[in-house]
């Protein structure tokens, strides 16, 4: 079974659709309609582009912490933590 649209009105008294899977889970939610004419040209504008639709990346990425570098023991030695700035020597500046 393939999924279906459905028209509802919203907490505001307006007209909205929403994709519905087979499965029933919600895969998205239009914005606000006046009336029910204007809801069913937007599904077909949906309909009519979905198949081709490219996916674009618009989202900011995340702010990264910077990695942690830990430096390589050597035989008989341990690894520590390297401090930012001494690009990884010890004690000298």
């Amino acid at each position: 079974m393939a999924g279906r649209f459905e028209l509802f009105v919203d907490e505001d008294a307006q007209i909205r659709f929403r994709l519905v899977a087979a499965s029933g889970k919600v895969l998205a939610v239009s914005g606000q309609f006046t009336d029910k004419r204007a809801a069913a040209a937007a599904i077909e504008d949906v309909r009519e582009c979905a198949g081709m639709g490219l996916i674009q990346d618009i989202a900011a990425p995340k702010a990264a912490a910077p990695p942690s570098l830990v430096l390589a023991a050597g035989p008989g030695r341990e690894a520590w933590p390297a401090r930012p700035g001494t690009f990884g020597s010890r004690g000298a500046a």
